[in-house]
């Protein structure tokens, strides 16, 4: 396919060049780094994931389940050292795991979603996914992310346990979440969504699966509008599931990904920081960098 004339400016990057594969990480800047650094000031540390196990729930049919089991063991390597003449009994284990990028707790890479066939920037999916990952936007290059993190939490400020599945957040009650936290979102930030549907993960897979509450796309575009780096959420796919509008799919994907270059962040852990009332703090992301991946196993940490 030789399709490569297009117009990225309806992609909204244009600030950015025909050749960016950062997006909106391009507003990671040293000042935005030192300001959440220099905020630090107990030195504790909130741990914002969940473990990965072979009990993290997984939707099919696009997701596999986790599955790890011993590779190599203490004995098989014993016997093949002393078959070497190694008299010390030094035993190895060594796991073997399969898996997708994108379970527990996990950020997904811009390539990860096209809108038709067209990947953020307006990349062509025909030319850029290929059997053995993405030739571009793989998660390789997302950068570490240290940046002020804020805590949206839409299930305080309503009042329950947790917001129920299909459950649409609304952009006004995004700003309402903000306004109760006493913080103004900037260009930058990397803003987590509390809805209370995290306390499901692993203990109630079939519930936590059968929909969620989250962001709808009119909220997600509220959200890219003050230039936010990432989006993340105590749930499946930081958006609503199943969309309130049948004629919808993953539109928050969409956009975030492949419009606005704003990653999205997967089953978060955010009770902790809402028991303890913390809204702003110093936010730490680091993706391994799986050249090709579309996303990739994270653990976040917020830094008070």
């Amino acid at each position: 396919m030789t399709d490569c004339v297009h117009d990225h400016s309806r992609w909204g990057t244009p600030q950015w060049g025909p050749a960016d594969q950062l997006g909106a990480a391009n507003l990671l800047t040293v000042e935005k780094r030192l300001a959440a650094l220099r905020s630090v000031e107990q030195g504790r540390i909130y741990d914002v994931s969940h473990e990965i196990s072979m009990d993290a729930p997984f939707m099919v049919p696009n997701q596999t389940p986790f599955l790890m089991s011993i590779w190599a063991s203490w004995r098989d390597s014993i016997r093949r050292r002393r078959l070497t003449g190694a008299l010390n009994d030094a035993g190895t284990n060594v796991e073997r795991i399969e898996m997708t990028a994108h379970v527990g707790t996990h950020i997904d890479a811009l390539g990860h979603f096209s809108k038709g066939d067209r990947l953020y920037n307006g990349l062509s999916a025909a030319e850029t996914v290929t059997d053995w990952g993405l030739l571009k936007l793989g998660i390789e290059q997302a950068p570490p992310m240290i940046t002020r993190g804020v805590l949206l939490d839409v299930a305080g400020i309503d009042g329950g346990a947790h917001l129920n599945p299909g459950r649409a957040i609304t952009p006004d009650e995004l700003a309402r979440a903000a306004d109760a936290a006493h913080v103004a979102i900037e260009p930058g930030d990397i803003v987590l969504i509390r809805t209370g549907w995290g306390r499901y993960f692993g203990v109630d897979n079939a519930k936590y699966l059968g929909g969620e509450p989250g962001i709808d796309l009119p909220a997600a575009q509220w959200l890219t509008g003050q230039g936010v780096v990432a989006i993340g959420s105590d749930n499946m796919a930081v958006e609503v599931l199943p969309n309130p509008d049948r004629t919808l799919a993953m539109p928050v994907h969409q956009h975030a990904l492949a419009e606005a270059g704003v990653h999205l962040i997967e089953n978060l852990a955010l009770d902790e920081l809402a028991r303890d009332g913390l809204r702003s703090f110093c936010f730490i992301l680091l993706a391994t960098k799986f050249r090709g991946a579309t996303g990739a196993p994270v653990r976040p940490v917020a830094l008070v």
